[in-house]
This record gives C-alpha cells, sequence and structure tokens, in this order.
C-alpha cells in the first residue's frame, strides 16, 4: 500500500532538526495539556510520536485516495448551480476522508477541538496533500485562515468559528478585486454600519480560491472616503447568514478542482475582526505569510510529484537499446529535479520551524509577560521568518515550474499527451509563481534583506556550522559564492540608481536564496549522508554556476545600459 509519508523518508528527516525541541516545547506549553486531553503528549518523544502517526495517516489518505481521485477532479471541476459552487463529486470523497482521518483543525489549540500540530508539520501534510493534488490542497489547507483568527480575533469569536472549522467548515480569504490584485490599497468592497451596529458588505471580490466556503475572512472598506490601505479592515462572513452569491467560476489553465470565484456581496451581515483600519497593514500581511509559505509546501508536492514521473518514466523507457536513465542528457535533468526538490524543501522546513517559535511565543505573550530572554528570541525568529518566507514562496514555486516543465521533457511527446500525470503537473504548477504575490512581488520582499546585510550576516554565520568531512569541499565552493554575492550587493548600492537596484534585485535574490539553500543541503547531507549527498554535490554546483553568471552581469552592468531596455520597451509601446 503506498504511503506519502512512509515512501519519501526525506519527509521524515526534518522532524529531527534541532530547532524541533524548542518548538514542541513551547508549543505544548510543557505539556500542559497532558493532564486534560486523552491524545496531548507527556513528553517530546510523544509528541514526534504523535505527529509521525498524522503524518503517516495523510500520506496513506494522499497516496490511496486523493492521488486515484485527481484525474477525474481535473476532468470534472466545481460547477455553479443558482449561485452556489459545487465541488467535483470526487472532491466531496476527498472531503469526507481527509475529515475522517482527522486532518481538519490541525494547528488549533485542542480546546477548541484541533490537533495543536506546529506549522512544520502542518507543512508536511500540505507537502503531501499537493503531492496527490494540488487543487485539492489548495481547499483543504485553506483552513490555515483559522490561524489568523485565533490571533486577531475576540475570544467570542474564536469559541464560535474555529470549532466549526476543526469539524470541517471550510474557509477562504477574499481579498482581491477586478481593479485591486497585487494593489490591495484599491479594495473597493463597501463595509458600513446599521443603526444597531451591524455591519453590511456590499461589491464584488474577483479570483477568489473556494471563495463559496463557509466561512470568509473579507477585506473591505470600513471608512468613508478613504483611498487607500488605511481605510481597509478585515470582517467575518457566516455563508450561514446568507448575502453572498457566486457570479462566476473561472476556467483556468489548471488546478481544475480548485474552485475560483467571482462574489457578490449584497448586504452581507458581517463580524469585524480585530480593530478598524488595521486590515491591510496587520491582518492581511499576517494572512498572507501564512498563505505564502502553503503556497510554498503546494509547491514542493508538485516538485516532489514530477521528479517522481520523469524519474519512473525514465526507467521504464527504452531507446536505441537502453533505458533512457542511464542517458547522461536525461540524468542530468533528474539529479537537478531532485537537487531542487530536496534544497527547496529544506528551505521550507526551515521557514516553517522559524514561523512555529515565534508564533508560540508570540501566543505564550498573550496569556503572561514574556521574559526578556523570551522576547528577544521572539523578536529573532519573527525576523528571520519574515526573511525566509519570500525565498521560500519564490524559488519552490519556481522550482516546481521547473521540474513540471522537465518531467514533460523527459516523457518526450508522451509528455504532450492529456493521458499522461506530467501535462497536469505543468498546468497546476503555473499559478505558483502568480498567486499569493508574484515572484516579482517575493523578490520586492525580500530585497531590503538584501541591502541591510540581514542575509548576508545570517550566511557568514551558517557557514561557521560544522559539517561533515566528505561536505567540506562544498562548503569551501560556497564560502567562494558568498565572496561573490557580497561583492555583487556592494556593486548595486555603490551605483546609487534606485532603477538600476529595482532593475538588478532578482538576481541578487537568485544568489541569495541559491547560496542558503546550498548550506541547508550541506547541513542536510552532514546529518543524513544517504539521503543527500547527491543532491547536495548537484545543487552546489548548480548554484555555484547561477552565481558566478550573476555576479558577471552585475559587476559588468552599467546604469546607463538601462536607456537600452528602455528603448526596447518604448519601441515596442509605439
Amino acid at each position: 500500500m503506498a504511503n506519502y509519508y512512509i515512501d519519501r523518508p526525506e519527509i521524515g528527516f526534518h522532524l529531527n532538526h534541532p530547532l524541533m525541541k524548542r518548538i514542541v516545547n513551547l508549543r505544548e506549553r510543557d505539556y500542559a495539556d497532558k493532564d486534560k486531553f486523552a491524545d496531548a503528549p507527556v513528553n517530546y518523544e510523544d509528541a514526534i510520536e504523535n505527529y509521525k502517526r498524522v503524518l503517516e495517516i495523510c500520506g496513506e489518505v494522499a497516496a490511496e485516495i486523493i492521488e486515484p481521485n485527481s484525474e477525474a477532479v481535473d476532468q470534472e471541476g466545481p460547477h455553479l448551480e443558482n449561485g452556489r459552487m459545487i465541488y467535483a463529486s470526487k472532491t466531496f470523497e476527498n472531503l469526507d476522508a481527509t475529515l475522517k482521518a482527522g486532518l481538519h483543525g490541525v494547528s488549533m489549540p485542542r480546546r477548541y477541538g484541533g490537533l495543536n500540530l506546529p506549522n512544520v508539520v502542518f507543512s508536511m501534510l500540505s507537502e503531501m496533500i499537493s503531492a496527490a493534488d494540488a487543487g485539492f490542497q489548495n481547499i483543504w489547507s485553506l483552513q490555515s485562515c483559522i490561524d489568523t483568527l485565533y490571533e486577531f480575533g475576540s475570544e467570542e469569536q474564536r469559541e464560535k468559528y474555529i470549532p466549526r472549522v476543526c469539524a470541517g467548515e471550510s474557509m477562504s480569504m477574499d481579498l482581491t478585486e477586478p481593479d485591486a490584485g497585487s494593489d490591495l490599497q484599491r479594495v473597493m468592497l463597501k463595509a458600513t454600519q446599521d443603526a444597531d451596529g451591524t455591519w453590511r458588505m456590499n461589491g464584488v471580490k474577483r479570483f477568489i480560491t473556494n471563495g463559496d466556503s463557509d466561512i470568509h475572512l473579507v477585506l473591505a472598506r470600513s471608512e468613508e472616503g478613504t483611498t487607500d490601505g488605511r481605510g481597509l479592515s478585515m470582517f467575518i462572513y457566516d455563508k450561514r447568514n446568507g448575502g453572498v452569491d457566486v457570479r462566476h467560476i473561472e476556467n483556468k489553465l489548471g488546478i481544475h478542482g480548485s474552485p475560483t470565484c467571482e462574489l457578490v456581496y449584497k448586504n452581507a451581515k458581517a463580524e469585524l475582526c480585530g480593530n478598524t483600519r488595521m486590515g491591510l497593514i496587520k491582518y492581511v500581511m499576517a494572512l498572507m505569510n501564512g498563505a505564502r509559505l502553503g503556497i510554498a509546501a503546494q509547491s514542493v508536492g508538485v516538485e516532489q510529484e514530477a521528479y517522481v514521473e520523469g524519474l519512473n518514466y525514465a526507467k521504464e523507457r527504452a531507446q536505441f537499446g537502453k533505458k533512457i536513465v542511464t542517458f547522461p542528457a536525461v540524468y542530468d535533468m533528474i539529479s537537478r529535479m531532485k537537487a531542487k526538490l530536496d534544497a527547496g524543501r529544506s528551505l521550507l522546513y526551515q521557514t516553517a520551524r522559524y514561523v512555529d517559535i515565534y508564533k508560540a511565543l508570540e501566543d505564550i505573550a498573550r496569556e503572561r509577560t514574556l521574559t526578556p530572554e523570551e522576547r528577544q528570541e521572539m523578536k529573532k525568529y519573527q525576523r528571520m521568518a519574515d526573511a525566509f518566507t519570500p525565498l521560500a514562496k519564490g524559488m519552490n514555486s519556481e522550482y516546481a515550474n521547473q521540474n513540471a516543465y522537465d518531467a514533460i521533457s523527459i516523457h518526450g511527446g508522451s509528455g504532450f499527451i492529456m493521458e499522461y500525470k506530467s501535462q497536469r503537473l505543468y498546468r497546476d504548477a503555473r499559478i505558483f509563481s502568480i498567486y499569493e504575490g508574484t515572484t516579482q512581488l517575493q523578490v520586492v520582499a525580500a530585497v531590503r534583506y538584501i541591502t541591510n546585510g540581514t542575509y548576508l550576516n545570517l550566511i557568514k554565520e551558517m557557514l561557521e556550522a560544522p559539517c561533515s568531512e566528505e561536505m567540506k569541499p562544498l562548503q569551501e565552493r560556497v564560502k567562494v559564492m558568498v565572496d561573490l554575492y557580497e561583492q555583487a550587493i556592494n556593486a548595486v548600492k555603490d551605483m546609487g540608481d534606485v532603477e538600476a537596484h529595482d532593475f538588478l534585485a532578482r538576481r541578487l535574490y537568485d544568489m541569495t536564496a541559491e547560496i542558503i539553500m546550498s548550506l541547508l543541503i550541506i547541513d542536510d547531507a552532514s546529518r543524513a549522508h544517504e539521503l543527500f549527498s547527491k543532491s547536495a554535490n548537484v545543487y552546489v554546483r548548480m548554484a555555484e554556476a547561477n552565481v558566478k553568471a550573476h555576479n558577471a552581469y552585475i559587476m559588468a552592468f552599467d546604469p546607463a545600459d538601462l536607456v537600452s531596455f528602455r528603448a526596447i520597451e518604448q519601441t515596442a509601446e509605439e
């Protein structure tokens, strides 16, 4: 019987990271739940065993139910009936299976009916479900919207909504509109109050994933006469109250099982979540960071599946009297796919660990005053999580696209045929580098950490970490890459040209991420040689070539060269 957790030991390896003990101790409040809840762990070892059991259950559901249903879901997709979205029939089977397996409300405290799992384990679950069906992962993983309600809602709202999500009710985040995509400051959905103080919403939302969900978090304009982010607030809409209809379901290139809806709000009753005017400035930022990590996990799942599809086909397909997996051009492609997968997964889970530590300390701070050491720890890991999230989302979404592209190439002409799974992975992956913030926006989010030295200092700190004897030659190669990276950063800063800085930012971003992932995969290979040494060797060499190329481009660049690029753009416009 296939199992996406047992069959992929690289996932379980990340439960053994040195930070996990701190994460579990913080999450479990020194195991205070053990006397209140039968399923609560009594110590660290018990907690890890609990995580493994949940992951194994999910791995079986993903491999034995969700993946076999994926083709039918892709072909049928959701449909619209009388203003309501109806899932594909097999999606209902998937939801029933995940609910019976206890895979809902996984991040919520046990007092609300949740499993109290850390974000790193939630990311592992997301990865496996995405590997089975990326479209269904969208529906399932949106339960993480409840984290924002838990963080900023009132206790009354927590008691009202969290148990419902733990019992399997669905969620969505209603942010974008026809004229407000990446620029959410332009949101115009209007929220007004009745004489009795009841909030009502009117307007249109577009491109809303799982838009006919049970519970919505909605960004709306609550302040009359405003036109920027300071006039936006976050609201909770309960489908039971009515007032929102689905006007249209988008016909998309991929992730067909995930309904993308256009919604019409007509005097829809809503509850304010948190304080007015903080919707975009604070609450959506928290919501989006969680969503971006979710897309990183979704991307890793497709990276994994594309690698498996390509490898399996290459082992079976024979040409010129040989299996094509023996051809250098093919095994070079496959080795790069695996290296990107392993390095990208390591970045994903390192980011998730940083998030876990600072979020747990934030939660504790609601109950008691943190010690000075705890406050310092919280600030440290929040800064690292904020810096790593745009790298994890941006790079993994790009790697998912690249691996899916290569899987088709390995299949040759067969990869272009709809009966083969690789074409669906390719179609599904394309959205990952677009929604929840394009790769270009991830660059914008990351670039300040490049220019202020945050990444460089962290990289130098990581270089001081011990590694195995076998990995030391690779570590020395990374040291050379770091010198080239620092040289490139200084060159861009010395230009003193804002436009040149923005133009070269993507190259600095790629250098940053590939150096960090090189160091992460070296560390993984030092602790588990049999799992990661091949990927470490391939990835570091691949990163080395890219870093050298980016350095050469930047060092030879003159801001005056921008005139040529602008001329091309102007000619095209004419």
